[in-house]
């Protein structure tokens, strides 16, 4: 009997804004709840899995990266919308998008991300690359090609800003790939200068000395030149000027700053110093608003675990909302770390264990088979976690011959 009534109330409408992690996990949560109804709004048709995006930079599968939020979604009852949210009527409940279209809400659940901040440095918004996007790693990937091809020899410098772990990530991969090419069009072999600048004194400087140290010893041994504790002043379509000494360059990659979506700013959001919303322990930034993941100013903000863990927790708390049960204090939890830099090699923090090398680098490969079945069944996120050890290139040559 009470099944049947709960079937006959009137369902209340959450909007998900944000078609990332936190968000596609919180509505793959409530979908099907009886009492919700549920409409994502995101400004892209495909959700982006950020772990593996410097892999698709690098020649491997744009399938690992990137693939449709209708595919996510294809057996589930959520209204998928196309758009940009662009405003908040608060007093009426209301998300205005860039259409112009109006959305109505019972509650709001914010999972936007952020988005790409060059501190106001001179011409990295021009002539820097990045690998944000599918787009942005496809961009950068025939430029490596072209260049090489074009110039029948490496550029000057590859320089990568930023040492957190993508631009570790990258750095590691990136001297393999250019040697990749270079062999595949039978040019003559030579020096790879990649070269790293971060601003802190070491890499991923959250992460605890020894793990840094790790990172950097790794990088030298595959000839990448570490320049830590300096600072990007300027770019030119030929250089980069680094602690005020310029470093020639054609291919510079930029990986250091992100900033929280401006949406927040702009809705008059209460803020933190860090620029993330504020919110309570139930992860309300206000009453029947809830900011989770790179949004919330919360512990371990920015990872893709922690958007997962945030995403989970806010479906839970709705399903309780409608069960008239009490709401549950939000823990935050702390992420597994894996860094992969070049071939069969990572760095792992859990907890306060550290593994480094191979097993490492194996326990990655079962996270991301974690992470695809996060948002997809085992059978499709295996097909996705297969297909991490694909070749995909747009050079015919290329493509012909595995990296």
């Amino acid at each position: 009997m009470a099944q049947k009534q709960q079937k006959l109330k009137t369902k209340r409408r959450v909007i998900i804004l944000g078609g990332g992690f936190g968000g596609v996990k919180a509505a793959l949560e409530l979908a099907g709840n009886l009492n919700y109804k549920l409409t994502l709004i995101s400004d892209q048709d495909n959700f982006r899995y950020y772990p593996t995006l410097y892999r698709a930079a690098m020649g491997g599968s744009k399938t690992i990266s990137s693939f449709p939020l209708g595919d996510i979604f294809h057996d589930k009852d959520i209204n998928l919308v196309n758009d940009s949210a662009v405003s908040i009527d608060r007093q009426n409940k209301t998300v205005k998008t860039a259409s112009g279209k109006s959305h109505s809400y019972d509650l709001l659940v914010i999972a936007l991300g952020v988005v790409t901040n060059f501190f106001n440095i001179k011409g990295l918004d021009k002539y820097a690359f990045g690998i944000k996007t599918l787009e942005e790693a496809q961009r950068l990937r025939d430029h490596l090609h072209q260049q090489l091809v074009e110039d029948s020899k490496p550029d000057v410098n590859y320089i990568i800003i930023g040492g957190g772990a993508t631009g570790v990530e990258l750095a590691g991969a990136l001297p393999h790939y250019i040697r990749h090419i270079m062999k595949n069009h039978g040019l003559k072999r030579g020096a790879v200068n990649v070269e790293l600048v971060e601003s802190a004194p070491r890499l991923m400087p959250r992460m605890p000395r020894p793990y840094s140290l790790a990172l950097a010893r790794r990088l030298r041994r595959l000839g990448v030149s570490l320049h830590l504790g300096q600072t990007v002043q300027a770019q030119t379509a030929a250089e980069l000027m680094v602690n005020g000494k310029p470093l020639d360059s054609h291919t510079v990659v930029w990986t250091a700053g992100v900033t929280c979506h401006p949406f927040l700013k702009q809705n008059s959001f209460a803020l933190s110093e860090h620029g993330k919303a504020l919110v309570d322990k139930y992860l309300q930034a206000e009453p029947g608003i809830y900011v989770l993941g790179d949004n919330a100013d919360t512990p371990y903000s920015g990872m893709a675990q922690t958007a997962l863990h945030d995403g989970a927790f806010v479906a839970n708390q709705l399903v309780d909302l409608a069960s008239g049960k009490a709401p549950k204090e939000y823990r935050a939890k702390k992420p597994i770390y894996i860094t992969p830099v070049g071939g069969r090699w990572a760095a792992m923090l859990w907890g306060r264990t550290q593994i480094y090398g191979v097993g490492a680098w194996a326990l990655r490969g079962i996270a991301d088979l974690a992470g695809f079945h996060d948002l997809q069944p085992i059978v499709p996120a295996s097909k996705r976690w297969i297909a991490m050890a694909n070749h995909e290139e747009s050079c015919a040559l290329c493509f012909r011959k595995p990296n």
